[in-house]
């Protein structure tokens, strides 16, 4: 698993991708979870390279989610391919959290979640 973070604007892209399973899930969540700490709220994890996520890969978006609403912000999540949608949609994430087809239209959201 590798993780990037790009910045657009005031929102954070973060560009996950491999595996997400139990041997990486604590690594990504303590750096998602580091970097909103920084202050980064907005965030959108571009899911595009994910090729697989456990339940330990859905828990450590869950965490970071919670951590970034108290604080204000959001994360969501864009480009996901099938294997990994479907596995958001049979643990009822899609009701969670906010799902986007592409990255642009994820960061665009916050401009007019946050102008209103």
């Amino acid at each position: 698993m590798n993780v990037e973070f790009d910045t657009r604007g005031n929102v954070s892209v973060v560009v996950i991708s491999g595996s997400v399973d139990g041997l990486t899930a604590d690594d990504l969540m303590n750096r998602l979870q580091g970097y909103v700490a920084e202050g980064n709220l907005l965030l959108v994890a571009n899911l595009a390279a994910v090729e697989y996520t456990s339940s330990a890969g859905l828990r450590a978006l869950l965490a970071t989610v919670k951590q970034t609403r108290r604080g204000g912000g959001d994360l969501r999540l864009a480009c996901i391919n099938g294997n990994v949608r479907k596995v958001l949609e049979l643990s009822g994430f899609t009701t969670i959290m906010k799902l986007f087809d592409s990255v642009d239209a994820a960061v665009a959201s916050y401009a007019v979640s946050v102008g209103s």
